[in-house]
C-alpha cells in the first residue's frame, strides 16, 4: 500500500532529529559560559551533559515499546511536547541542579522521539524506498552535528546562552501541532493496546543507568573502587532480573524472539562497535589538536566537522545503494574504512599539514555514512511492524551505549598510559616536554578503536545477506 503522507511525515521526522541533534551540540559548545555563569566545576557541569545520555539511553525501549502498544502518534506528539516544555526551563534555569533536573525532562522528551523516528519512516515508506529515506536521515543527523557548533557560537557570541535552549520552544510547538493532523491516520497508528511491562521497564532504567553511570565515571573512581564495582554489579543483577522477566511475562518489554532474528542481532552489535570505534576519535582528536598540536578552538572545531560533512552527503546515497545492492557489502566496507582511518590516526604527529589530518578524518565519515543507514535499514525491516518500535529504541539504545563505551574505554585507555610514563602527572598540568607521553597514550587508543572497528566489519559480513 502507497501512503500519500509519507514525505510529510518525513519532514517531521527530520525536524525531531534536527532538533535533538543541534542541541545536544550546541550545549557542548555553551558548557564553559553556562559554568562561568553559574559560579561552579567541570566535574559538576559534566552533569548538564551526562544526566541527559542517561536519561535518553534509559527510557529508548520503554518508549519505542510504549510506541507499539498506544501508537506511534501518542508518544511521538508528547514527546515534542515534554521537549520543549524541557527547553524552557532549561532556559530559565538558575542554579547548576535545576538545569541538570531539566535536561531529565527534556532527555525524556528527546528518547521519545529518537524511539518513534525510524519506526515512522519504516511505517509509511514501502521497502524499495526505505533505504534512501532512512539514509536521508542519516543526513540530517549529520547537518544537526554540524551546524550546531556554528549555531552555537552565533548565540554565544550576540545572545545568551539560554538561547540554546529557547530556540527549540517554537519549533516544538509548530511541531506538536503538525504531528497531532499528519499522524492520524499512519499505518498501524493505534497500537497494539497491549498492557506495558513496568517490571521490564524498571529494570532496564536501572541497568543501563548503573552501566552507564560506571563506564562514564571509572576514571574518577578507579575501576577497582566500591562505587565502580557496585555499578556494574547492579547493572548485572538488573540485567539478569530483565531477562527472567522477559520469559515470564505475557507482553515483555522486550520480545527475546527477537534475538533470534539474525539480521536484528548482528547488525544491532555491529552499530553498537561502529559507534565506540567512531567516538574514540571524536573524543581523543580535539585533545590531540589542542595540546601538541597547538591549534585555536576555532581551527579544532572546524576538523572536527568534517566526518560529519561527508555524512551528510554520502547518507543519502548509501541508503538508495543499499536499495539496491543490499546492506552487507557497504556495512562491512565502511567498517573497513573507519577501522583504516583508526589506522591512519595511529601514524600522526606534531606539525604534519592540516591537510595530513584532514584526509584521515574524512575517511571515517566516509566509512560511517556507508554503514550507518544501511545497517539501519537492514534490522527495522527484519522485524514485523508490531516490534519496529522496539527494534527503533533498541538501534538508538546502541548507538548511545557505543559512543558511551568509546568515550570511557579512550579516556580509561589513555589517562593509565599518559599518568603512568608521567609518572602520575595529569593532563591538566601538560607541557611541551609531554608530547612524547601523549602520542604514545594516543597512538594506543587509536590501535584500540581500529581493532573494534575491524571486528566489526567481521561480524558485518559474516551475519550473511538480507
Amino acid at each position: 500500500m502507497v501512503y500519500n503522507q509519507k514525505w510529510k511525515i518525513f519532514s517531521l521526522v527530520a525536524v525531531s532529529i534536527f532538533m535533538s541533534t543541534l542541541d545536544s551540540s550546541i550545549v557542548n559548545v555553551a558548557l564553559p559560559y553556562i559554568m562561568q555563569e553559574m559560579a561552579t566545576d567541570i566535574s559538576t557541569i559534566q552533569w548538564v551533559v551526562v544526566i541527559y545520555l542517561l536519561t535518553v539511553s534509559s527510557l529508548l525501549l520503554t518508549f519505542g515499546r510504549l510506541s507499539d502498544i498506544k501508537g506511534r502518534r501518542l508518544i511521538y506528539v508528547a514527546g515534542f511536547l515534554v521537549f520543549t516544555l524541557g527547553s524552557f526551563l532549561c532556559g530559565v534555569a538558575s542554579t547548576v541542579s535545576f538545569l541538570v533536573t531539566a535536561r531529565v525532562v527534556q532527555g525524556a522528551g528527546a528518547s521519545m522521539l529518537m524511539a518513534c523516528s525510524p519506526a515512522l519512516i519504516v511505517d509509511v515508506f514501502e521497502k524499495e524506498q526505505r533505504g534512501r529515506a532512512l539514509g536521508m536521515i542519516g543526513a540530517v543527523v549529520a547537518a544537526g552535528l554540524t551546524l550546531g557548533p556554528v549555531a552555537g557560537g552565533f548565540i554565544l557570541e550576540y545572545l545568551s546562552w539560554r538561547y540554546i535552549f529557547y530556540i527549540n520552544i517554537p519549533i516544538g510547538i509548530a511541531a506538536t501541532i503538525a504531528g497531532g493532523f499528519l499522524l492520524k491516520t499512519i499505518p498501524g497508528g493505534k497500537g497494539s493496546r497491549e498492557p506495558l511491562d513496568s517490571v521490564g521497564s524498571l529494570t532496564m532504567i536501572i541497568g543501563l543507568s548503573s552501566l552507564i553511570l560506571g563506564l562514564t565515571q571509572v576514571t574518577t573512581w578507579g575501576i577497582l573502587s566500591f562505587r565502580f564495582v557496585g555499578c556494574m554489579m547492579m547493572a548485572g543483577l538488573a540485567g539478569v532480573g530483565f531477562i527472567i522477566n522477559a520469559r515470564r511475562c505475557a507482553h515483555p518489554l522486550f520480545d527475546l524472539d527477537l534475538l533470534k532474528i539474525r539480521l536484528f542481532v548482528l547488525p544491532l552489535v555491529t552499530s553498537g562497535l561502529l559507534f565506540a570505534a567512531l567516538f574514540t576519535i571524536v573524543f581523543m582528536m580535539p585533545f590531540y589538536l589542542t595540546y601538541p598540536c597547538g591549534f585555536s578552538a576555532g581551527k579544532t572545531g572546524s576538523i572536527m566537522i568534517v566526518p560529519f560533512v561527508f555524512l551528510l552527503f554520502i547518507s543519502p546515497v548509501a541508503g538508495g545503494l543499499a536499495d539496491r545492492l543490499g546492506s552487507r557489502l557497504l556495512c562491512s566496507f565502511g567498517m573497513v574504512l573507519l577501522g583504516l582511518s583508526l589506522v591512519s590516526l595511529i601514524s600522526l604527529f606534531p606539525g604534519m599539514e592540516t591537510l595530513a589530518i584532514l584526509w584521515r578524518m574524512a575517511l571515517a565519515g566516509v566509512g560511517t555514512a556507508l554503514f550507518v543507514s544501511p545497517n539501519n535499514t537492514t534490522i527495522m525491516g527484519a522485524v514485523p511492524m508490531a516490534r519496529r518500535g522496539i527494534a527503533s529504541g533498541a538501534v538508538a539504545t546502541a548507538r548511545n551505549l557505543g559512543m558511551v563505551m568509546g568515550v570511557a574505554l579512550a579516556t580509561t585507555i589513555f589517562t593509565s598510559s599518559f599518568t603512568h610514563l608521567t609518572q602520575g602527572v595529569g593532563l591538566d598540568n601538560y607541557t611541551p616536554a609531554m608530547v612524547p607521553y601523549f602520542m604514545i597514550s594516543f597512538q594506543k587508543v587509536m590501535g584500540f578503536g581500529a581493532m573494534i572497528a575491524f571486528a566489526g566489519a567481521g561480524i558485518a559480513y559474516a551475519r550473511g545477506k538480507e
